[in-house]
């Protein structure tokens, strides 16, 4: 979603990232597979599934594959 983690801090801390259906308050929120991430980012709203973990920070494809679109629709 986006290229730092400080960015994605502030999505978080400024109410734009949801974890099922519930607004995240807590940056350090923990997840786990299964769940279902929505955010809120440049009017769009992405909905995605976790459906995995990588051992290692990796780069952007590597990210792809470690969650599932499932429908983003744009902002009004």
């Amino acid at each position: 979603m986006v290229k730092a983690r400080t960015s994605a801090v502030e999505l978080v801390v400024t109410g734009h990232v949801r974890i099922n259906g519930t607004r995240e308050k807590s940056p350090g929120h923990a997840i786990k597979v299964g769940d279902v991430i929505t955010v809120a980012l440049d009017r769009t709203v992405r909905v995605l599934k976790v459906i995995n973990f990588n051992e290692r920070r990796g780069d952007a494809a590597s990210a792809r594959v470690l969650y599932e679109e499932l429908g983003d629709a744009e902002r009004n």
